[in-house]
């Protein structure tokens, strides 16, 4: 059976990988966000111009290289977050009851419009 992830564990690694390389001076949070930015346009690109049966498909034929892309964005946004003092899992769970609110399953249940629209 497959353990939790330890988001303390994972962020430490990253900051060794970063600080042996000394690369703290060009990881600053517009750098931060500009990579996560492109590390998902990198994602996308595993699905552009496919039919939704075709990206079905790929993303089980690619699994290995989506999941390189995946893990690309998610070392930017958990060093963007330990860099910036952002608690990443209370931002999580914040933004999850925020968007219950903004949600309820009564109203939205099987319905992919915003919470603005009728």
């Amino acid at each position: 059976m497959k353990s939790q992830m330890d988001l303390d564990f994972i962020k430490e690694k990253i900051r060794k990988f970063r600080d042996d390389r000394n690369w703290m001076q060009f990881h600053n949070p517009k750098n931060m966000a500009i990579s996560i930015s492109i590390e998902a346009a990198e994602l996308l690109e595993h699905f552009q111009w496919r039919t939704l049966e075709q990206s079905v498909a790929h993303a089980t034929e690619a699994k290995d290289e989506i999941g390189g892309e995946v893990a690309d964005i998610a070392v930017y946004l958990i060093e963007f977050c330990d860099n910036t003092g952002i608690d990443l899992e209370q931002a999580i769970l914040n933004k999850i009851e925020r968007n219950a609110e903004k949600y309820p399953v009564d109203k939205f249940k099987n319905s992919a419009r915003k919470y603005n629209e009728s």
